[in-house]
């Protein structure tokens, strides 16, 4: 199997974190140019003044930086070992369409029991990626 499909969903995972950066941006700058924050109210993070629509958005950034990275690593893993293969590709694409899924729902309608399922499944399945992984090295 061509090892480099696996930089694919890789690519996806980034673009998806690059679109929610672009969206804090743009919903800061709204927000200053309203008057409804200040830049003093991103001083130490963000102050209790700084409304929903703002905060939600740099929320679901960070939670593209936390987990996610285990997944970048254990993606990289994978290629330098030369073990990808259908299994690992369905999980890594499985694991991106759960993450767009959990952006979705947290930046749309945000319903914490549908984003915290989501975010659940998507954590069981990079659990299975990286016990298939050190299955491998076995």
């Amino acid at each position: 199997m061509d090892r480099s499909n696996l930089l694919f969903p890789m690519i996806a995972l980034a673009a998806l974190t690059f679109a929610v950066l672009l969206l804090v941006g743009a919903r800061r700058f709204r927000a200053g140019f309203a008057r409804h924050v200040s830049y003093d109210d991103f001083r130490l993070g963000e102050s209790a003044r700084v409304p929903p629509e703002v905060q939600v958005p740099n929320r679901n950034l960070m939670n593209l930086l936390e987990l996610p990275v285990l997944f970048y690593v254990a993606c990289i893993a994978y290629q330098v070992m030369a073990q990808v293969n259908g299994t690992v590709l369905a999980l890594a694409w499985s694991y991106v369409a759960l993450r767009v899924l959990h952006s979705a729902i947290h930046l749309t309608y945000n319903d914490v029991r549908h984003r915290l399922t989501v975010f659940s499944a998507s954590n069981a399945v990079l659990i299975v990626l990286w016990a298939n992984l050190l299955q491998s090295l076995a």
